[in-house]
């Protein structure tokens, strides 16, 4: 067994890209190996600003045996009275292998080849390779003058199968057993005579190219060689990376950062707000971390917290320091790509950077105290919605009426008129100079201006709160009016796009809208409201009901698909649940769901719907309605089906209007005997048109009880 390592080293990747360049990565190993049948243990990928790397581990050195079937023509062709004729005779020799070789199975020849694995470091250039030209990126380059294309332009390569370079080429750079070791901490590998030697040869080589059109790509490889660092073999990759101050372990790194910016808001008398999103990227934005804390003046914390935080963790990439009363502390703890020298000289360069930024927030903070929210409303006609849709002002009066009409469709005792003012204002932010300058801070400032303004707690932070979630796992609003507002500005989104027909299609969404269906969902189950989403999008919006609406609640359900399927609900339990067109009563769909999938799991579900998937059949024959007639029952088991469906519609009313779908599906499970029993002695399709009919009603009365919840006639056992 061997380690099998391959390191493709680059200029500065972004840091975004990385998490998913590095699960890439792995599937493409993991997956390319097991198609060549290469035994292997396990893979585990590194990353840096400047590099991926896999290393799989338990690595056989020779490929898995395998046998290869061929079918061929029909025993009866294949051989004439015992004796091969022509055509088993040609079919042996397309495979490769003697007549007498062919194996008589179904009725059919087949030819049978055992092919022995090869040496496993013949496959890995073609392997390597293959991995190499199937990554894929969000952003492509093409440098110099190739026609490849990647993430970023490609310096070096390493591959090693133990401590043997496994030959891989891609435009001009070959694979080795030299990396590159920090850009500044490392010293030249001049100092390393092996190196040096290797190094000069490439230096002679490519500058001897430089007369050619390729000069720019010429020059950026021999600087590539500087800091050039020997890997011995796979197995010491990490170790002598280190050595040469590169953190490779990603995972390692992301905790180191973690507990330097920590200890180091401890040291300072505060504690470290930390953002797991910007520390994933810092952490791909640095090898070697070195965590420092820098200072700004006091009179800036006069300013909103938020409009300090925003342009040192957006802009910056800083972590705040916060007091123990999670006040904001005038330090801030950014990360260095490097040692501990001169520290002082990186903390004060970084404080000129954030004083220039929050000088900016200062300006634009004052200058926006100037006028109030309300004063802003005139100003918001100037702001474009969609484009023959009016503008933010009109969009704001319609906010006001939707959410009147969503707090009488769920019943909300919510002030009706601090809603209505929320609704009003709440898109009076936008033409504020401190989101115009800082995009991110939309509701935050809406609320911190309408707090100065004097407007009651509730409308402050209800228009913070109608943006929430503004991405998947964001906190969602808390209050009813933020919850309708919310809702009310995502549906007039939604709506609004679809109407100019520019519904979300494949992957494309430009407007977010399936984000924002997702965040109405969302909002609707964490209020637990209960309204039907149809009325709403018809009432509220005044839309052409017979297309726009039936369209936009299509939509919404496969939003509340898909989600539920992400939850972890069966797919056929998700679809027995809306197979009720009806009901788009979202929050009751998915009280439903969950009831029903833990059913399916349960010990008395297959008798249930084997029983409840006869009685669906059965209805299907009913040409019309009628009335149940006990005194048409001519079989005992009719009139017990009849009373067993009878008391449990009753229970099942009761559980409905409590939405307890588990104690329905009781109720259904109740009925399993006596429709097996019905079954037994009763012939449901009698000749006598009455008693036919009779007992198909009995059967409707039966489905309603068994299918209360979901269509179970679709479950598949």
């Amino acid at each position: 067994m061997e380690k099998l390592l391959f390191e493709i080293g680059t200029e500065e990747i972004p840091a975004k890209f990385m998490p998913a360049i590095l699960a890439q990565l792995k599937d493409l190993a993991e997956k390319k190996m097991t198609e060549l049948r290469i035994p292997f243990e396990a893979v585990k990928t590194y990353g840096t600003p400047r590099r991926m790397t896999f290393i799989a581990s338990g690595v056989a050195e020779a490929q898995e045996d395998s046998t290869v079937e061929a079918k061929g023509p029909s025993a009866k062709i294949a051989f004439v009275s015992g004796a091969p004729s022509k055509a088993a005779i040609g079919f042996a020799r397309g495979q490769g292998v003697d007549v007498k070789e062919l194996v008589v199975r179904d009725d059919y020849v087949y030819a049978v080849k055992h092919l022995a694995g090869q040496p496993v470091k013949d496959l890995l250039p073609g392997l390597l390779s293959d991995i190499l030209t199937s990554l894929n990126f969000p952003k492509n380059m093409r440098w110099a003058d190739h026609e490849f294309k990647f993430v970023r332009p490609i310096r070096w390569l390493v591959a090693l199968f133990g401590d043997e370079v496994i030959p891989v080429e891609i435009t001009g750079v070959k694979s080795g057993k030299f990396s590159r070791g920090h850009r500044f901490l490392r010293p030249s590998a001049l100092d390393n005579a092996k190196a040096h030697e290797s190094i000069g040869d490439a230096a002679k080589a490519l500058f001897d190219t430089v007369k050619s059109k390729a000069k720019n790509a010429v020059a950026s490889a021999a600087i590539g060689t500087i800091g050039a660092v020997e890997i011995p073999d796979a197995d010491s990759y990490e170790k002598v990376m280190y050595d040469n101050y590169v953190m490779v372990d990603q995972d390692a790194r992301r905790e180191l950062i973690r507990q330097q910016v920590t200890d180091l808001a401890i040291a300072e008398g505060g504690h470290a707000e930390i953002n797991e999103d910007l520390l994933e990227e810092v952490n791909y934005l640095v090898e070697w971390p070195t965590a420092l804390c820098g200072k700004f003046e006091e009179k800036f914390l006069a300013l909103p917290k938020e409009c300090i935080i925003t342009p040192m963790r957006e802009h910056q990439r800083y972590f705040p320091v916060l007091a123990e009363d999670g006040s904001l502390l005038n330090k801030f703890i950014t990360v260095r790509n490097g040692g501990k020298e001169h520290l002082e000289i990186v903390a004060h360069g970084n404080e000129r950077v954030l004083r220039a930024r929050l000088s900016d927030a200062e300006f634009f903070f004052n200058e926006d105290r100037k006028q109030t929210l309300a004063d802003r409303l005139e100003k918001l006609k100037t702001v474009s919605f969609q484009e023959g849709l009016g503008n933010m002002n009109d969009k704001s009066k319609r906010l006001v009426q939707a959410v009147d009409m969503l707090a009488m469709a769920i019943n909300a005792k919510v002030d009706k008129e601090k809603l209505e003012r929320t609704a009003l204002l709440c898109k009076c932010d936008l033409v504020t100079g401190m989101v115009i300058e800082f995009t991110e801070l939309q509701g935050v400032m809406g609320r911190e201006y309408a707090k100065l303004d004097g407007e009651a707690p509730e409308v402050a932070l209800g228009i913070y709160e109608h943006y929430l979630p503004r991405f998947a796992g964001d906190e969602l609003p808390t209050t009813d009016i933020g919850r309708l507002t919310g809702i009310a500005d995502k549906l007039d989104n939604i709506c609004a796009t679809f109407s100019r027909g520019l519904a979300p299609t494949g992957s494309q969404d430009p407007y977010a809208l399936r984000r924002q269906a997702l965040g109405i969902i969302n909002i609707l189950l964490d209020g637990n409201y209960h309204v039907s989403l149809y009325k709403v999008i018809a009432g509220a919006l005044y839309l052409d009901t017979k297309k726009l609406v039936p369209q936009i609640a299509e939509f919404m359900k496969q939003r509340l698909r898909n989600m539920l399927m992400d939850q972890g609900i069966r797919y056929d339990v998700v679809d027995a649940v809306l197979a009720d067109k009806m009901n788009d009563d979202f929050t009751d769909l998915v009280a439903r769901a969950k009831a029903l999938n833990s059913f399916v799991a349960s010990a008395e579900a297959p008798a249930l719907i084997q029983a409840a998937t006869r009685v669906a059949n059965l209805c299907k024959k009913i040409e019309e309605e009628s009335a149940i007639n006990p005194q048409l029952f001519a079989v005992e088991a009719e009139g017990a089906l009849h009373n067993a469906a009878m008391a449990a519609s009753k229970e099942v009313l009761v559980a409905a209007t409590k939405y307890d779908y588990a104690a329905v599906m009781a109720e259904a499970v109740k009925l399993v005997d006596p429709i097996n029993k019905f079954f037994e002695d009763v012939m449901v399709m009698d000749e006598d048109v009455r008693v036919k009919n009779n007992r198909l009603a009995l059967l409707a009365a039966v489905k309603d009880i068994t299918h209360a919840v979901g269509d179970l006639s679709v479950i598949v056992q």
